[in-house]
């Protein structure tokens, strides 16, 4: 009996071992397709970008430099003024976005569900719009000569001659940095009010009850449940932020005087205009490098907080 036990034990594991290598082998079958398309339009680009970065690169010249593009880099003023902007647009539209993303979904989850639904519509309608369209607009907003920005200040008194916004190195990365926050704020407000219909409304009633403050309920009940949206839309926002490209080259093109010039209109510069691929290449791998480390930051910093 106990040899006749052991080897239908060993039979059953036998059968349930190859069961599970079926099942593994067709799970992997149906990723294939998925694998496949990440390998060839991310991981290649990816490994091919971080080898050209150590060439020089161009129509003509395919030879090894080294680090030289990485130095140039470092001793390149337009890199740094670009750097700048970029860091100057993702701290300020980040945190921005964010926060005015919670209040809107804070005010408006609670409504009822016909009103909730028109404003997330409203607000996201900027995410789907092209960004050709939106820019369109914008631009006549802040035309020098016809644009209402202009004739509304000088309405209320606010200015006294028309500004060129666009054309203004003063006022032109905070134009930039206004539109992003237009086109930025959809997806974070509708991840917002999904996450907060979700909160658990009895722990927000024993709260209450317990004569907790409204501030106090969203900062003891809330914000921890709502905390990985939180995450997710700041590494995303980030993500978005670092990459601006289309509003400045569809804007100003890196100008007046560089004063809009970022990271990514730079590589494409460099790249696409002056084919100079090396140099573009080694811009990427910082660019890359820059995003995971605030990506980290961010991871760390929120679970520390969940801590």
């Amino acid at each position: 009996m106990f040899l006749k036990g052991a080897f239908l034990f060993m039979a059953r594991t036998s059968l349930s071992r190859a069961n599970q290598r079926r099942e593994n082998i067709a799970g992997y079958l149906f990723m294939l397709p998925s694998l496949l398309f990440f390998a060839g339009f991310v991981i290649f680009p990816m490994g091919m970008g971080l080898f050209t970065s150590f060439f020089n690169y161009t129509m003509t010249d395919f030879s090894f430099v080294g680090l030289a593009n990485y130095k140039e880099l470092i001793a390149d003023p337009i890199f740094q003024k670009a750097l700048w902007n970029t860091i100057v647009i993702v701290v300020v539209s980040v945190p921005v976005t964010c926060i005015f993303s919670l209040w809107v979904a804070t005010v408006i989850y609670k409504m009822h569900d016909a009103y909730t639904s028109l404003f997330r519509c409203i607000f996201y309608l900027p995410v789907v719009t092209g960004s050709v369209a939106v820019t369109v607009v914008w631009k006549w907003m802040f035309s020098p000569y016809t644009g209402i920005l202009n004739y509304v200040f000088k309405n209320l008194g606010i200015i006294s001659k028309n500004i060129n916004w666009l054309g203004s190195p003063e006022y032109a990365l905070g134009c930039i940095i206004l539109i992003l926050l237009t086109t930025s704020v959809g997806q974070p407000i509708v991840l917002y009010v999904s996450a907060l219909s979700n909160v658990d409304n009895s722990l927000i009633e024993a709260a209450e009850v317990d004569g907790a403050t409204n501030l106090q309920v969203f900062w003891k009940i809330k914000w921890p449940q709502i905390m990985p949206t939180t995450l997710y839309i700041l590494v995303i926002t980030t993500i978005n932020s670092f990459q601006c490209f289309a509003l400045i080259q569809l804007l100003t093109s890196g100008g007046p005087n560089n004063s809009t010039q970022t990271i990514m209109y730079y590589i494409y510069y460099n790249a696409f205009k002056l084919s100079r691929y090396g140099y573009g290449s080694a811009m990427g791998v910082i660019l890359a490098l820059i995003i995971a480390a605030f990506s980290a930051m961010q991871f760390k910093l929120a679970k520390s907080d969940n801590g």
